[in-house]
């Protein structure tokens, strides 16, 4: 079976263009370094951008939708396989268990929603898969401050903190989340 990272980005692109040139490169990055992607299953936004690049590039993407979105976010058609679920909490669970690891690009709530409940599961040891956050352009930086002021306030141990990898690059969040070994980038 081949190894999957579950990507988390916006269906929207934000309002810099180098939002959709960070998901072309992240796409093209993964799939070099011997990994599938499992992502949101839509056509628009910085998801379609990442779908159509890992495509591009040859890998196996792997989309995941409820039906209420398959419109609104327009399932995307040409992926390697295509899983229209009955809703949100399916949408996540189903993501999760055809991953390896879970990659958090720029994004809005719902990337929030699956980034925290990745984290929460880890957490509370339903899965031991890695997690990084690709903090592009310090577009994660106030996250990272709030994650840091959860310990400093003692809702969070300082353990918890660092289930959560935060790298600049997608060659060294991939290498810190499965190690450079494993890695060839």
């Amino acid at each position: 079976m081949e190894r999957r990272i579950c990507v988390f980005c916006g269906s929207r692109t934000g309002d810099k263009p180098e939002y959709a040139d960070l998901a072309r490169r992240v796409a093209q990055t993964i799939v070099r370094a011997g990994f599938g992607i499992v992502y949101g299953g839509g056509s628009v936004g910085l998801m379609g951008v990442l779908a159509d690049a890992a495509l591009a590039a040859g890998g196996e993407v792997i989309g995941v939708i409820p039906e209420a979105l398959s419109r609104t976010e327009i399932a995307h058609a040409g992926l390697t396989r295509l899983f229209i679920v009955g809703g949100m909490h399916e949408r996540k669970a189903l993501m999760a268990a055809s991953s390896d690891g879970f990659v958090a690009l720029p994004g809005g709530f719902g990337t929030m929603d699956e980034l925290c409940e990745v984290l929460s599961w880890r957490q509370l040891g339903i899965h031991d898969k890695p997690i990084g956050i690709l903090d592009y352009d310090g577009y994660f930086r106030h996250l990272s401050a709030l994650f840091d002021s959860m310990v400093t306030e003692g809702f969070l141990e300082p353990a918890g903190r660092h289930l959560l990898v935060v790298s600049a690059s997608i060659e060294g969040l991939l290498a810190s989340m499965f190690g450079a070994q494993e890695t060839p980038i």
